[in-house]
């Protein structure tokens, strides 16, 4: 058996306040990682920590960027432990995308919609919860009770197959899972993995 871990986060950005506005939701992103000590993270969002916009499929850092400025903020972990097998699939989906990275935007629309239960699937167009939801549904990791396109980060709190591992501060978390102030860019997932 082998583990993703899913980290969930609030900040306090404007696209955050009209997720909360809208939602009333504890956790407004969400980001995947291979690795106990969350190096590297995946998901879909800012390219450039200061900016909303543009935003894609990103490697995420929590000792760099928008995380770096923002270890205040609010965050759960959760542990899904796979088969090895399940775990070698997720992982290869997420590579497959990296090697297409360019071709992946930020699904503002789908998001718009989800907030109001309309789904909508668009080709290399995700959500950071829709992004997740897609690897771990493609790679058989567990069923969820929505299509990916409607999943928002809320949702993985309350499903059975997730163990909460923690909750507390983006800073504490760093301290608990003894995250190195630098973290060094590493191969990216497809170098790794192949």
């Amino acid at each position: 058996m082998k583990s993703i871990y899913l980290l969930l986060t609030k900040a306090n950005t404007c696209v955050s306040k009209m997720i909360s506005l809208t939602t009333d939701d504890k956790y407004s992103h969400i980001s995947l990682s291979f690795e106990k000590n969350l190096f590297p993270l995946y998901s879909f969002s800012r390219k450039y920590s200061n900016f909303p916009l543009p935003a894609g499929l990103m490697e995420e850092k929590l000792q760099e960027g928008f995380y770096m400025r923002n270890h205040h903020i609010p965050c759960a972990l959760y542990e899904l432990q796979v088969e090895d097998d399940v775990y070698e699939a997720a992982k290869q989906k997420v590579s497959r995308m990296f090697e297409e990275q360019d071709k992946y935007t930020f699904n503002i629309l789908g998001l718009m919609l989800c907030r109001i239960d309309i789904p909508l699937d668009r080709e290399y167009k995700y959500f950071c919860s829709e992004f997740i939801s897609e690897v771990l549904i493609s790679s058989y990791a567990m069923e969820l009770p929505k299509l990916p396109s409607l999943m928002r980060p809320q949702d993985f709190t309350e499903l059975n197959d997730l163990q909460c591992v923690f909750t507390g501060q983006l800073a504490e978390l760093i301290k608990v899972y003894q995250i190195p102030n630098s973290q060094i860019s590493q191969d990216t997932l497809y170098e790794r993995v192949t």
